[in-house]
Formats: C-alpha cells, sequence, structure tokens
C-alpha cells in the first residue's frame, strides 16, 4: 500500500488505486464521462493544486532560485488548513490502499507534484518508488 506519484494521462500502474487529479483545472477537449477510462484521474482534487498566480510563477521559474521561490510559495499555500487536512488524510490512507496523486506536467522534478512528494513524506505517508523509467528527481 502507497501513494504513487503519477503523471495523468500515463498509462495505469498496477495495483495503483483510486487515481486523484491534483490539477486546477479539468483536461482540454475530453468529456468529464471519459476522464478515468483516458487515464486522467477518477476523481479531482484541485485544492492540492497550485493557485492560478503561483502556477504562473510555476511555469515561469528558469533558475533554481526561481524554482526555490515556487517551492516555498507553495510549501506555503499547502500549510493553509484545508489543504494540510487533505495532506493529513492522504498520508494516513497511504497506510491503507493504494493511491495516485498527479499533474499533467512530464518532469515531475518540476512540478508541484514533487513538493507534494515531499509533503507526504513529511506526514509519514507510504509512498511507491519512481518508476524504474523516470528520471530521478534532481530539483530540491
Amino acid at each position: 500500500m502507497a501513494i504513487h506519484i503519477i503523471r495523468l494521462g500515463s498509462p495505469r500502474l498496477p495495483n495503483e488505486g483510486l487515481r486523484i487529479g491534483t490539477v486546477r483545472r479539468p483536461p482540454r477537449g475530453v468529456p468529464k464521462a471519459e476522464f478515468a477510462s483516458r487515464n486522467y484521474y477518477d476523481t479531482w482534487l484541485p485544492n492540492l493544486a497550485p493557485s492560478n498566480e503561483l502556477m504562473a510563477v510555476g511555469k515561469a521559474a528558469v533558475s533554481e532560485a526561481d524554482w526555490t521561490g515556487f517551492k516555498r510559495r507553495f510549501r506555503t499555500e499547502m500549510n493553509e488548513a484545508d489543504a494540510a487536512r487533505v495532506l493529513d488524510l492522504l498520508a494516513a490512507l497511504s497506510h491503507q490502499s493504494e493511491l495516485a496523486i498527479g499533474c499533467y506536467c512530464e518532469d515531475e522534478a518540476r512540478c508541484h507534484r514533487s513538493v507534494l512528494r515531499e509533503l507526504l513524506a513529511e506526514r509519514g505517508a507510504r509512498l511507491a518508488e519512481l518508476a524504474p523509467d523516470s528520471p530521478p528527481l534532481t530539483h530540491t
């Protein structure tokens, strides 16, 4: 049992469990009834996505300093009560069931899901290992 950190739209992993979209917006051009069958997500949890303003900051980050600033601000957003409670819940559930959380970004190292991985680990969540073909997370 663990939480898998995945890219939405990627093929599902064996025993991945419920796939949760931690994105601000649903996939464009995909009917809602097809989100799960197209491997986007089974349920949507946008309160674990960066705010619209912060998402623009993250997308514009080119230097390590820019990315570090994004991470600091995203951590602040995730420390707000509603988000923190959801992270605590997911960490607890990771000891009882298989879950997956994800975003559309290709590179996890430059995606908010890398910060979610850190936040969940800090809460004692069981996290699945990176897939063997995944690039290592080098941006901390």
